[in-house]
């Protein structure tokens, strides 16, 4: 997915409006495609990312910490069909405290385990004004049509 949104921002085949989203937004690496590929697969997706982002939104962060040293989200393996509720939502706390106090509008995420986990936890937590996006789906919004 990555390789193909570069492609087309660069070859100009598609066109983003930037000024969609001013909120701060901020990205979240996924474990699976940082630590994970960069184990099983020799390269990690760090700035595909990030240079998309980058594209996108003129206001937005990275987490801290970030890409190797990220903090997992907690919604990996499967755990929102399986029954480590308790757990899953302690790492998912732990996660949700760092991005709260980014003051973020906004979670950009490429991943859908990571996706569902924070919608879920967001509303376990009773958390208001914080959306989460795919990062596929920020450059759909933004694409002058």
């Amino acid at each position: 997915m990555f390789d193909l949104l570069i492609k087309y921002i660069k070859e100009e085949r598609i066109r983003l409006d930037k000024s969609r989203y001013p909120q701060l937004a901020v990205y979240h690496d996924p474990c699976n495609y940082g630590r994970k590929a960069k184990e099983y697969f020799g390269h990690a997706f760090y700035d595909e990312p990030r240079w998309i982002m980058d594209q996108c939104l003129a206001n937005w962060m990275d987490m801290d910490p970030c890409k190797d040293a990220q903090l997992c989200c907690g919604g990996g393996g499967g755990t929102l069909l399986t029954g480590y509720n308790e757990d899953r939502l302690l790492y998912g706390k732990k996660k949700m405290d760092r991005i709260l106090a980014t003051t973020a509008e906004m979670i950009v995420v490429p991943c859908h385990s990571c996706h569902g986990q924070f919608n879920s936890v967001i509303k376990d937590l009773g958390i208001e004004n914080l959306e989460v996006k795919y990062l596929w789906e920020v450059v759909a919004d933004i694409l002058v049509l």
